[in-house]
């Protein structure tokens, strides 16, 4: 009859105050884990917003790259020459450089990201940008992120309200000003990287960058003919091309973008080190709270075994106790990180959210991290005798 009796929760719920601050530490865990984890999703998935809305089969980049903003151009002419590979459709150039935006308010001058292609075609799948190419393609005319961290003055809002908007953008070697004129607003949003982005024309770029040559470029796109297999047409171009470039797939550009932040940057370090501290402190407090509660109920264990009952009834009790400890402490802890992210998005700027993917994963750790405490906790259940307890 004792089988049935629901001894973990009993034991967990006698006493509530105790109870509920077990319940409050766990959230508290499991907060600072979704909140890593979504800090982290955040940095990714805005590093590769660029990345994400290009219109390309193939990718040609410098043998030398190492992420989008990392100036690492190579010669245009190894675009024409994959252009002369069979199966391949068309190509275009991309160029990308920082410069400094004038706020028209204050004066103040902050880095934007400025990325310049020919606008005969888009080369994103941003709708904005598809629709306003005859706007692009006059001169200096640009194309405003209405997503850019707010710094940079109310341009998207004059634009909006239908006022002729012109903005000052300066170069970071010359120091030169250019004036020009906001033709669009798009959004593609900030990054840990990148506080703002303006499109413009490949011409307008020039004018904009007089230090720069139109014959290096940072971003070569290659697209194919209906019905071409990517891999096979990677392999020519990879064999035809010198050892200064090197041709990916679209997917392998996302994925370098994401490793470079997080192998080869601080920050990346930093996340990966705070899930894990996240994880390892959760374990501690599970296992504290575990180890406390068999500790208090070390009698009532001796004499279950006393009775018969094996260790592994009793063990299971205590892995019962871990799984009620992760579900009821992962609930408040979820609903509060919805809440935490809708704010640290509208702080920050960045896409914080919350995904199923996420929500799975950390229900996950959450689960793992209880039952590792839960094992480390029973050592002392393990080698109990009825004898020296009573």
């Amino acid at each position: 009859m004792i089988l049935n009796i629901p001894l973990a929760w009993l034991q967990l719920a006698r006493q509530k105050v105790r109870f509920l601050v077990a319940l409050a530490g766990i959230a508290f865990v499991v907060v600072l884990m979704f909140m890593q984890i979504g800090f982290q999703d955040a940095l990714y998935a805005s590093a590769t917003q660029v990345h994400s809305n290009l219109q390309a089969d193939l990718i040609l980049i410098s043998a030398q790259y190492k992420s989008l903003t990392s100036n690492q151009s190579f010669p245009r002419w190894r675009l024409y020459q994959a252009l002369a590979v069979n199966n391949v459709e068309s190509v275009s150039s991309v160029y990308l450089q920082f410069a400094k935006l004038k706020n028209p308010i204050n004066g103040l001058k902050f880095p934007i990201y400025v990325i310049g292609f020919d606008p005969v075609k888009s080369i994103f799948q941003l709708p904005q940008i598809q629709k306003g190419l005859k706007l692009l393609q006059l001169p200096n005319i640009v194309f405003f992120d209405y997503a850019s961290r707010p710094e940079f003055g109310p341009i998207a809002q004059k634009f909006s309200q239908g006022d002729n908007v012109s903005i000052e953008i300066f170069n970071y070697h010359t120091l030169v000003g250019y004036k020009v004129k906001v033709g669009g607003l798009f959004s593609l949003g900030p990054s840990f990287g990148v506080d703002g982005n303006l499109i413009v024309s490949s011409s307008t770029f020039l004018r904009i960058f007089q230090d720069r040559s139109a014959q290096n470029i940072d971003v070569g796109l290659i697209n194919l003919k209906p019905n071409t297999n990517p891999q096979e047409t990677l392999a020519k171009l990879s064999a035809t091309l010198p050892k200064d470039v090197k041709v990916i797939t679209r997917k392998e550009f996302i994925a370098l973008e994401k490793s470079y932040w997080t192998l080869r940057t601080p920050i990346g370090f930093v996340f990966n080190l705070m899930v894990i501290m996240g994880f390892v402190v959760g374990v501690i407090v599970v296992y504290q709270i575990l180890y406390s509660n068999i500790s208090n109920h070390l009698p009532e264990y001796a004499t279950l075994k006393a009775m018969g009952f094996k260790n592994k009834y009793l063990l299971n009790v205590v892995f019962k106790q871990a799984l009620i400890l992760a579900t009821l402490g992962y609930i408040p802890g979820y609903l509060i990180s919805i809440i935490l992210y809708d704010v640290a998005k509208d702080a920050t700027e960045l896409p914080v959210i919350m995904s199923l993917d996420k929500a799975v994963l950390i229900f996950s750790f959450t689960i793992f991290m209880c039952l590792i405490s839960g094992f480390l906790s029973t050592n002392k259940l393990r080698n109990v005798d009825p004898a020296d307890i009573f």
